[in-house]
């Protein structure tokens, strides 16, 4: 596990200021796969706690899923994107290897100009573009950041595939970075990725096999045992790194945000921690897997439901293809009025 390095001497704080979502309104339910595929409603549920999940419509790519996450962050919090001069996206299903899928939401909301481009981590994505935000307000080469997750996970998974099709949702989410109060904001981050997971968990792009000689196919495939048991030890693992660099303790977290891709590995990160599942934000049940977009779906809506209140400890954890993964501690400054909130 590689963590970033210890800060010396005074850090600006920098944070989230602003938060925005969302996810098509075509709803997948679980019976949809159960009229063709070889499962049933109990089978998806018992085995991944998820009951329907989002698809994008014809028309709808994962730019226009990120813009329209941008400006439900815009409704709620307007001005959010004064001074914002670096556009971020996470993602693993982008329009075009280029331009960037950040170029491309960027010219749609106003940020004609500035820099842009895309973060590919899978599941991990959105928190190691949290932490180039970070870093790059900090070293005042951006003034404030667009981070976005954004994904249209249904059109690279084989939707023949009981496995695959069943987990995966298309959403988006968004926040700026960007200066807070002192003592709030990003406490520390903890960041990694092992290859030799890679055949675990991969999507093809320009290349027929993996360097080990793994084949690869048009779709997403996946050894969901394999994943399993990695973010199981991973999820926990990276958290405790987390707190620990950040000087406390899972215990002391008021909610722990993870990426929403299975029930049980959420169950066991708290049982881990000491921690009651209630204090575990989830969504999956409603979204499935998201990839990079499940941990700031997750985020908005707690935000936005009055869960998460300015001064509260945050721990967002996530882990995915690489195999990677990663953790930030985070005290919270952003209030969650905001039109429409």
């Amino acid at each position: 596990m590689t963590a970033l390095p210890t800060p010396t001497g005074p850090q600006p704080a920098i944070g989230i200021t602003a938060v925005g979502a969302y996810a098509p309104a075509q709803v997948i339910p679980n019976a949809h796969y159960a009229a063709y595929l070889d499962t049933t409603d109990e089978w998806i549920v018992s085995r991944s706690g998820i009951r329907e999940r989002r698809h994008a419509t014809e028309g709808e790519t994962t730019s226009h899923l990120g813009v329209q996450a941008v400006r439900d962050l815009m409704d709620r919090y307007p001005g959010a994107l004064d001074g914002v001069d670096l556009v971020l996206c996470a993602t693993s299903s982008p329009d075009a290897m280029f331009p960037s899928t950040a170029a491309l939401i960027a010219g749609q909301v106003g940020l004609k100009g500035a820099a842009a481009m895309d973060l590919s981590v899978a599941c991990s994505g959105f928190l190691y573009a949290l932490s180039v935000a970070q870093a790059m307000v900090a070293a005042g080469t951006a003034r404030r950041a667009l981070v976005i997750g954004a994904e249209v996970m249904s059109r690279v998974v084989d939707q023949q595939d009981r496995n695959t099709a069943i987990l995966f949702g298309d959403g988006a989410g968004a926040v700026v970075v960007g200066p807070v109060p002192a003592g709030t904001g990003f406490q520390s981050f903890v960041l990694g990725a092992d290859s030799a997971g890679g055949p675990s968990l991969f999507l093809r792009g320009v290349c027929g096999a993996l360097p080990d000689g793994t084949p690869m196919g048009p779709y997403l495939e996946q050894n969901g045992r394999e994943v399993f048991k990695f973010a199981v030890r991973i999820l926990g693992d990276s958290a405790e790194e987390a707190m620990r660099r950040a000087g406390g303790r899972v215990q002391d977290i008021d909610w722990l945000i993870p990426h929403q891709a299975n029930v049980r590995i959420i169950q066991a990160a708290c049982e881990r921690f000491g921690l009651p599942l209630e204090r575990a934000v989830t969504n999956l049940d409603r979204y499935g897997n998201t990839s990079a977009a499940s941990i700031p779906l997750a985020l908005a809506e707690a935000v936005r439901d009055g869960r998460i209140q300015p001064g509260q400890l945050l721990l967002l954890a996530g882990f995915g293809g690489g195999l990677s993964w990663g953790a930030a501690a985070l005290r919270w400054s952003c209030p969650s009025a905001g039109a429409g909130a």
